[in-house]
């Protein structure tokens, strides 16, 4: 017995030291997107903050391709010593309900670390086609079933499953046409090639108030600062309707709980700076911080709500 008790008092010891020399050495955000996408945004916000409070650099490494996939398996698979964290955002769950054979468990392969911050999507129609309400939308779309389109940046995409859960709601038929990117989406939908879109509210914003597309309706429980006069969905009579892009930290599964547990006080104090604020304000994302286990239920709720999104719609990847 006695030598049971040293030896876990010799373990407790090595792993308050370990958690007392932590960190030690380079810190790498990895962020599975292109350069200026949100997830992107907020690691780059975070990083000095980080380094300068840590004392120890700390890198941005955008690992984009395969929707996010590749940057998010290189996190499953790296070493869980804490110096590995993925930034990432809501198509963690639409790569997890599109793709049942992922090279990594979106449930067992991460633990969860923290919900950074928020932004609503939009549904944004063209100016040449006459709604200006979602109701109006809906109408015109139950009077021509199949008649009329609406673009996403993508198959699977969290703009394409949103659009298919209003369909689903609403009891519409209109014709996805998916994008690669978001670039074709906004030329098309100016030009009147398609009716409708669903967009991220920072990216749709400036389009509406340049007066080249209409925003029927926010997304979120609250109508946005930014467009104060847009409904949200929920007025809009569509109480299923909250849907908002979310980033979020996770690290690879069996990383240190103290790791976890350092990381997440340090940034959710970063998250009450007001500069750090106002520099997520700037790119209209409402900033969340809390406990792991808010970005845990998060991720298991849209895992399951997209799933049974992509099965009600018989949705393939591409």
């Amino acid at each position: 017995m006695a030598k049971l008790i040293a030896g876990v008092a010799l373990l407790c010891a090595a792993v308050f030291g370990w958690a007392q020399d932590y960190p030690s050495r380079t810190i790498v955000l990895v962020v599975p997107f292109t350069p200026g996408t949100t997830a992107d945004s907020l690691a780059r916000l975070m990083q000095p903050h980080l380094s300068q409070r840590w004392g120890v650099p700390v890198v941005v490494e955008n690992k984009p391709g395969a929707a996010g996939i590749i940057g998010i398996d290189s996190v499953a698979k790296a070493n869980p010593d804490g110096y590995t964290f993925l930034f990432t955002s809501t198509a963690f769950g639409t790569l997890a309900a599109m793709n049942p054979k992922l090279p990594y468990d979106p449930d067992k392969s991460f633990a969860p670390v923290m919900l950074l911050g928020t932004s609503p999507l939009s549904l944004v129609v063209s100016n040449h086609f006459p709604a200006n309400t979602v109701k109006e939308l809906i109408v015109q779309a139950k009077a021509r079933p199949g008649d009329l389109n609406y673009a996403s940046a993508g198959t699977g995409s969290v703009f394409h499953l949103s659009m298919e859960l209003l369909q689903h709601e609403a009891g519409t038929r209109m014709i996805h046409v998916p994008y690669k990117g978001t670039t074709g989406v906004i030329n098309d939908l100016i030009a009147g090639h398609v009716q409708a879109s669903m967009m991220v509210f920072q990216t749709a914003a400036p389009l509406v108030q340049s007066g080249r597309v209409r925003m029927l309706a926010v997304m979120s429980s609250q109508r946005a600062p930014g467009l104060p006069d847009v409904p949200t969905m929920v007025e809009s009579g569509f109480p299923n309707m909250i849907v908002e892009a979310w980033t979020g930290v996770m690290v690879p599964a069996k990383t240190p709980p103290a790791v976890i547990s350092k990381f997440n006080d340090e940034v959710n104090k970063v998250l009450a700076l007001q500069d750090v604020k106002a520099a997520a304000a700037r790119i209209d994302v409402t900033l969340a911080g809390g406990t792991p286990e808010t970005l845990d239920a998060l991720v298991k709720r849209e895992i399951k709500q997209w799933t049974q999104v992509v099965q009600r719609a018989n949705i393939k990847p591409e």
